[in-house]
């Protein structure tokens, strides 16, 4: 008889990754980070358990949207009071202090929706607007996503 194994919390073995995102098109890279953070790449992925990997996202403030998505997609978020609606444009958060937002809302929208196994993996995504990190005591392995694929990058 053939069963099915399932990795247990003892046993997960968590790798830290480091990706540039300088000219890297915003939405390939998410879905790449989405399935490292859940830990679909492995052989071993188990769907109720968090066994991806820590990635840390450098330059998030110089990714790419292809298209007018810098002038039309907008963000929306509500105060709570009656009118309270806002929203911005995703050039306009680019441009703004945290242009790291762009790149983690787009790996959040990717992961299943709002439960407690969806937060610890988003708590593994570490997003930076400059090349610097605070990471290098865990000796993260380099990810050249562009590499990957001539789609990945967008060359202007």
């Amino acid at each position: 008889m053939n069963t099915t194994k399932f990795l247990s919390t003892a046993e997960v073995e968590k790798k830290w990754i480091v990706i540039d995102a300088e000219n890297v098109v915003t939405g390939r890279l998410a879905s790449f980070i989405a399935m490292r953070l859940r830990g679909k790449h492995l052989p071993k992925y188990t769907p109720h358990i968090d066994c991806g990997d820590h990635v840390i996202v450098i330059n998030a403030e110089k990714v790419h949207l292809t298209g007018k998505k810098l002038s039309d997609k907008v963000y929306y978020r509500h105060s709570g009071y009656p009118g309270g609606l806002k929203e911005v444009t995703a050039g306009k958060i680019l441009e703004g202090r945290f242009p790291e937002r762009v790149m983690r809302k787009a790996v959040q929208r990717m992961l299943p929706k709002e439960s407690p196994l969806a937060r610890q993996q988003l708590s593994n995504l570490h997003v930076y607007a400059g090349p610097e990190h605070k990471h290098e005591a865990q000796k993260p392995e380099v990810i050249d996503f562009g590499a990957f694929n001539p789609k990945n990058v967008r060359r202007n």
